[in-house]
């Protein structure tokens, strides 16, 4: 088969990692892997994975970017892929329209994936429109029944984001190397507690949260360090002051390290007394928090969106009520003395099983009493 898929750019982040897993598993089982984007960090990865890479400023949001639609209803004839994978609204309206102009005959066939919560409204019910429409979630797929009810449910097929037992093997530890540079760059971790959340820092991602269990252990966990991993998202350095006032008034200066964007989450995590997934609106998936568990390390998150359900399936103590911070403190206190053991992923959490699913998805289309 030859499949085309169509996201805004491929810098770091779930949609981008996913176009890849995606693209680099049909090259390896023997198919045409295609990618349109604006390019970004991802690239050479993709190309070397086999994956051509087409360059075309597909993230453009503006009136200009419809000039776009004929080049890509171009590249449509010229490919002729069997199909168009559509990942993220904006493109997907461009390639949309530009599917939508081809002859009945000679187009591919239409898959979307629902990534997120969106807004409800008509811009982002372009991602309901394929003839099959894959939800990375239980979660993702109430969602989407409920608020674009034209969608038939015999379209849409849930396939969990999944995750790479080989690179984040239950057990794993860093190497000594790694160990040492650690220490020697964040001394005070020395025989710490680690209490971990992985997330760039915005707003509803449950940094305040976190802050708070960590104040409710102060007295009773003395040696409870939090670590916060990840950057300051674009225009948010004013919640970042707002946190770092948290830090002041709950007297946690030194409890708290904040640790901006790191490329060693795996390290960082296997190192972890406990994960955290505090996020007050629900994750659509939540991939850092199932790495966390492949690795058999102990998660705290709140019991809905992606993150619930994979609490549920693979550490039902892990999962509290949303907001509810004396539930989370409780929990996190009896992890900490008796750490348990999150049930060994096995498909649909696995990179294998997402990508094998999302194939059957593709050969599914192909098949002749499928068309029409």
């Amino acid at each position: 088969m030859k499949v085309l898929q169509v996201l805004p750019e491929l810098n770091e982040g779930g949609v981008e990692r996913g176009t890849l897993e995606i693209g680099r598993f049909l090259a390896q089982e023997g198919h045409h892997a295609l990618v349109v984007s604006n390019g970004g960090r991802l690239v050479p990865s993709l190309e070397a994975a086999g994956v051509r890479h087409i360059q075309m400023p597909v993230h453009r949001k503006s009136l200009s970017g419809l000039f776009l639609i004929r080049p890509l209803r171009r590249l449509l004839s010229q490919e002729k892929p069997d199909i168009l994978h559509l990942r993220s609204r904006w493109p997907a309206w461009l390639a949309w329209l530009a599917w939508r102009g081809l002859p009945r005959g000679m187009r591919p066939r239409l898959v979307t994936t629902v990534h997120g919560f969106y807004s409800v409204n008509p811009y982002s019910a372009i991602m309901t429109r394929g003839e099959r429409v894959i939800a990375v979630s239980q979660s993702i797929q109430a969602y989407i029944l409920e608020n674009y009810p034209r969608t038939n449910p015999a379209r849409i097929r849930i396939i969990p984001r999944g995750v790479d037992p080989t690179e984040f093997p239950r057990g794993y530890q860093p190497d000594t190397a790694w160990l040492v540079q650690w220490y020697s760059d964040l001394p005070m971790l020395q025989g710490a507690r680690l209490l971990t959340m992985v997330g760039r820092i915005t707003r509803g991602k449950g940094h305040e949260d976190f802050l708070r269990v960590l104040q409710a252990l102060r007295d009773t966990e003395p040696r409870a360090i939090g670590l916060v991993v990840g950057g300051v998202a674009p225009g948010k350095e004013r919640y970042q002051d707002e946190l770092q006032q948290r830090l002041r008034q709950w007297k946690l200066q030194d409890r708290v390290v904040f640790l901006g964007y790191r490329p060693d989450v795996r390290e960082i995590l296997a190192i972890s007394d406990v994960v955290f997934s505090l996020s007050r609106t629900p994750e659509s998936f939540g991939r850092t928090s199932l790495e966390a568990l492949a690795l058999g390390r102990p998660v705290v998150g709140y019991d809905h969106g992606g993150v619930g359900e994979q609490l549920r399936a693979l550490l039902p103590a892990g999962a509290v009520p949303p907001g509810d911070i004396q539930a989370a403190v409780a929990v996190t206190k009896k992890f900490l003395q008796a750490p348990p053991n999150p049930a060994v992923i096995g498909p649909p959490f696995t990179l294998e099983a997402m990508c094998r699913s999302t194939l059957d998805v593709y050969q599914e289309l192909g098949r002749p009493n499928h068309y029409g």
